[in-house]
């Protein structure tokens, strides 16, 4: 419990820092996370040279140093997403496109699935969304049962109620649909221990949660996908909507996974520098397949630029 204290003053000190100054912060946590921090910059390398093999080492290279520093952002931008009074989070979202795919959605009557990849401040996404409309959101439970509520009050405040990954809280989020509500889940984690099929992502054979295309296949709920880039110069941020691609609900969980993935690939590709770089995608592989993040001939080391 003290640990959380801890954090929970640290986030509170950060919440009174302005965005700008913030985002100067993540840049140079980024240059450290690049310098010093072999597992970042290792497995960021790695996902951005699979992704992006047409890229010059050079271009690769520097999309990695970029994405350190939105990864540092992200983390310090929980402070004031969860702390701030929700009327002056509300200040920083700039601009919003595509918002008429929300409402369309909704009028239809069966509810509406928002797909929130790990892009840009899927914080922020969810803090305007809860204010807005009827929202559940899915979320994986921490560790440390003494920290959960940090994270879960930051992300409820704003009227938001999450649930976990667990048969309840499914049982929740249809519960939501049929009151014509949102719901929200993040399309792109590695279902280690859950169900899923293997379906292209940046051409690589992805382990892919199915969760979300039964949902939508079930209850017949459109899917949009939602992010949040982050503004130059820590000016705030830009929400974007975007409907999903049909086949995202067909009864072939794995065409369905495929184009689920095409979606979260599109988004990404509009920002490639704030994606999750850092995190192992790809972890699981089809049966037989090596693992892609052992060290082997394509080494990923920041001094070694000619290898990636």
């Amino acid at each position: 419990m003290f640990q959380a204290r801890i954090v929970e003053y640290f986030l509170r000190f950060l919440a009174h820092i302005p965005l700008p100054v913030l985002h100067a912060l993540g840049s140079f946590a980024g240059f450290l996370l690049d310098s010093f921090s072999s597992v970042h910059r290792r497995v960021a390398a790695i996902n951005i040279a699979l992704c992006f093999p047409h890229m010059s080492p050079g271009e690769r290279r520097a999309l990695v140093r970029t994405t350190l520093g939105e990864t540092a952002r992200t983390a310090l931008e929980m402070g004031p997403l969860w702390f701030l009074p929700v009327e002056r989070v509300e200040r920083l979202i700039r601009e919003v496109h595509g918002e008429e795919h929300v409402r369309a959605g909704l009028a239809a009557g069966k509810g509406l699935i928002l797909a929130v990849p790990h892009l840009g401040s899927w914080e922020a996404v969810g803090l305007y969304v809860g204010k807005r409309y009827p929202m559940t959101s899915l979320y994986r439970p921490s560790r440390k049962p003494a920290m959960d509520y940090i994270a879960r009050d930051g992300r409820q405040r704003s009227g938001a109620t999450l649930v976990p990954t667990d048969a309840s809280g499914v049982k929740k989020l249809y519960e939501r649909l049929q009151t014509g509500g949102i719901i929200a889940i993040l399309p792109d984690q590695d279902p280690r221990y859950g169900a899923g099929v293997f379906a292209p992502f940046f051409g690589i054979a992805t382990k892919t949660m199915v969760l979300l295309p039964k949902m939508a296949r079930r209850s017949g709920a459109p899917v949009v996908y939602a992010w949040a880039r982050r503004l130059p110069r820590g000016a705030g941020f830009a929400l974007h909507f975007s409907p999903a691609p049909a086949d995202v609900a067909h009864s072939d969980l794995h065409i369905a996974a495929t184009a689920m993935n095409a979606g979260v690939e599109d988004c990404v590709r509009r920002a490639p520098e704030q994606y999750q770089w850092s995190y192992k995608r790809f972890r699981s592989r089809p049966d037989g397949e090596p693992s892609l993040y052992r060290r082997r001939a394509l080494s990923c080391d920041s001094r070694n630029e000619d290898t990636l």
